[in-house]
């Protein structure tokens, strides 16, 4: 797991900087990585969601799949209807602290070009999604 945690920032910046735990937004659905990427595309249309967390068996947080990403694998030729989100993933990350500041994050997810980011606590558990304003 790659947490997004950076240095604090120097003693004349903003008086009051703003972490990721009062940018986030819940975390919306949440899916087992076991789930196929059909099945999870099915969900994302249900919910009307642009992004499914995916979660570990233990119930802790192992990556955000977004609905392009997941039509993208579906195009690709080696495509085949069992295909995990587990496969799908890859490595774990990178996942935000709640208490990584808002500005680091978004430089983060610019850098890896990411449109959402899950929030985690320091066990692993799903807290939320900060995503970057279009």
């Amino acid at each position: 797991m790659t947490l997004v945690q950076m240095q604090p920032r120097s003693a004349g910046a903003d008086p009051a900087p703003q972490t990721v735990e009062n940018a986030m937004e819940a975390p919306g659905p949440q899916v087992c990585d076991d789930m196929t990427v059909e099945v999870a595309l099915s969900v994302m249309a249900g919910a009307r969601a642009g992004h499914l967390l995916v979660c570990d068996n233990d119930g802790l947080c192992t990556g955000l799949v977004t609905r392009a990403r997941l039509a993208a694998v579906r195009a690709g030729g080696a495509y085949t209807d069992r295909i995990r989100l587990r496969d799908v993933l890859g490595d774990s990350g990178p996942f935000a602290s709640p208490m990584t500041m808002v500005a680091e994050a978004e430089h983060a997810m610019r850098y890896r070009r990411l449109d959402a980011l899950p929030v985690v606590d320091e066990h692993g558990g799903a807290l939320g999604v900060l995503a970057l304003a279009r």
